[in-house]
């Protein structure tokens, strides 16, 4: 049987090119065919850091491995896999547990020894870079050039050296830009217009946005700390400031989360020849943000109370967010901040009879017998597959274990006829150690996957959704709350041609359906929490009947079905 072998292929897109790919998936194949291995399947991530474990290529990866899809991970080098200590570290322990080993053109088969050594270079060879990086952006700003992207309201202007190299960083005004941005300083400022206000207008102007998009507030606004937003954007006063935040990775996430810096560490740098605004705009503009934070301040002292469906519903019409507009009613976000143009969905619904609409959805339509059915015949064939590949693994780790039986057994007889043990005592260990990791490895594993649905999975959902419908009505209502918004993926509405009301459309999430559906009983502390009676809810002219269709999320597809 030949040893079955993966591919791993990834490059930076600041580093390398897509032929980078191609090129390392070849030379991984050579070497594969030279060792007549079976290549089983090549997993890529392009144009991705390898600082980070959040790709898919190396996740896939990795679930591979722990299906006992493969025996060996060939790839480039090392590095390839992650230039992070922690992260290389526990792919080496992840592939080991497995059985599977690494190997790479460079160092061939991956040890310990590699990981110390070769994780502690690229840690080094990545902070050596963003020094070098950083040092170099810096001294740019000190030379009045750009330490980054280009803003609104300025150009690039290319320059080149007597050898016709581009001198990068410079820039001037772009008059009609900058034009815009006094626009905004002045409604702002002068007229007292709220940013939501000004950004209709340009959308209503077809004016472009810096993002190319649609203006919003939050271009205009921005965060004050940060510097961001047309309104606190210092350059347009003639002054840079370079520094103010740096970016740390957070290891749970693999993502990078920004630190503010102290402002003694701000680099900052007059350029009046890039000035647009005058300095009584600015501050007027700047007057004007203190006497609205200090009434933010006062009007936000009182923790708004967590709605039930906040941050699920999503308007039909331009896929942004539906948010409250009142204290009662849901409404698109997009066509109130950035005015019609963008979105015209004006329509409005109230919240208790949306909120009402869907946990009768829930109940009644997400977990009808027939899906059910059709989701458990789909369950237990991937079960059956699992189980196939489960034993096959299973068999793979006992005949190793008997191979090793039988090389101790050698071992131990050469000592018994003369060998010194010193000589074979490092092998003997070595032996040992492999047998009680594959002893644990089989004992682990060797549970039998059975499917974890039950027959009346159906019914217990229902019973549960009722007992979360009681426990809302009760003041306790956070745990059931969160156990509701559990089963939704989103809630999409759309605005109904020649109606008043909009249509509904209610995906549920797989994984809080199941999760639910399995508890049985458990919901019964939150029910008996509750004490008031259900009251009927209005239907304030929506005709929910014809108008919501629950669809079933991830793994449920193709069963789609309306109400």
């Amino acid at each position: 049987m030949k040893t079955r072998v993966s591919i791993y292929a990834r490059y930076s897109s600041d580093l390398q090119s897509d032929a980078s790919i191609e090129d390392q998936i070849r030379v991984c194949s050579e070497k594969a065919n030279s060792e007549n291995w079976k290549i089983m399947n090549c997993y890529t991530d392009a144009g991705i850091s390898g600082a980070s474990l959040m790709r898919p290529g190396i996740q896939s990866l990795i679930s591979a491995s722990m299906r006992g899809e493969f025996d060996i991970v060939l790839t480039e080098a090392l590095d390839r896999l992650s230039r992070d200590q922690e992260d290389i570290a526990g792919i080496y322990k992840r592939m080991e547990f497995a059985g599977v080993k690494i190997i790479t053109l460079s160092e061939g088969e991956i040890s310990s020894l590699h990981i110390g050594l070769k994780g502690t270079m690229n840690a080094m060879f990545l902070k050596d870079l963003a020094d070098k990086t950083r040092r170099g952006l810096r001294g740019r700003v000190e030379k009045g050039k750009s330490g980054g992207g280009i803003a609104y309201g300025y150009k690039v202007v290319k320059k080149f050296t007597p050898a016709g190299e581009l001198i990068r960083g410079d820039r001037e005004i772009d008059e009609n830009q900058a034009d815009i941005i006094r626009r905004i300083f002045k409604e702002y400022a002068l007229e007292n217009k709220s940013p939501k206000s000004i950004a209709s207008d340009l959308n209503k102007e077809g004016i472009p946005c810096p993002s190319g998009k649609a203006w919003g507030q939050s271009t205009i606004n921005g965060n004050r700390k940060r510097g961001t937003g047309i309104l606190n954007n210092h350059l347009y006063i003639g002054e840079l400031i370079w520094n103010r935040q740096k970016f740390i990775k957070d290891p749970s996430t693999g993502r990078r989360v920004p630190r503010f810096n102290d402002e003694s560490e701000w680099v900052r740098k007059e350029l009046p020849d890039l000035r647009i605004v005058s300095q009584d705009l600015w501050d007027a503009v700047k007057a004007r943000q203190k006497i609205l934070d200090h009434k933010k301040g006062t009007l936000t002292a009182k923790k708004r109370p967590q709605h039930l469906l906040s941050g699920l519903l999503v308007c039909g019409e331009c896929s942004g967010g539906f948010s409250k507009v009142n204290t009662d009613r849901y409404g698109c976000s997009t066509a109130r901040n950035k005015g019609e143009s963008v979105c015209s969905n004006k329509k409005t619904i109230k919240a208790s009879v949306l909120e009402d609409a869907v946990l009768s959805a829930l109940e009644l339509h997400l977990m009808r017998d027939e899906l059910v059915q059709v989701f458990c015949e789909e369950y237990n064939k991937n079960i059956n597959r699992l189980r196939s590949q489960h034993q096959a693994s299973i068999k793979k780790h006992e005949a190793e274990l008997s191979k090793l039986d039988k090389e101790k057994a050698n071992i131990i007889q050469a000592i018994k006829d003369g060998v010194p043990a010193d000589l074979i005592k490092d092998e003997l260990k070595k032996i040992t150690d492999k047998q009680a990791e594959l002893k644990i490895q089989i004992k682990t594993g060797g549970k039998d996957i059975r499917p974890a649905l039950h027959p009346a999975m159906a019914l217990r959902y229902r019973k549960a959704i009722n007992e979360l419908r009681t426990a809302l009505k009760s003041g306790k209502s956070g745990e059931a709350k969160e156990h509701v918004r559990a089963l939704i993926e989103k809630i999409v509405l759309t605005p109904r041609e020649g109606r008043k009301d909009l249509s509904i459309d209610l995906y549920g999430d797989l994984a809080g359906i199941l999760k639910i559906a399995s508890k049985g009983d458990a919901m019964k502390d939150l029910a008996q929490k509750s004490r008031r009676p259900e009251r009927k809810v209005a239907n304030d002219n929506f005709s929910f009947e014809p108008s919501i269709q629950v669809v079933a999320g991830k793994g449920f597809e193709p069963m789609t079905f309306g109400l």
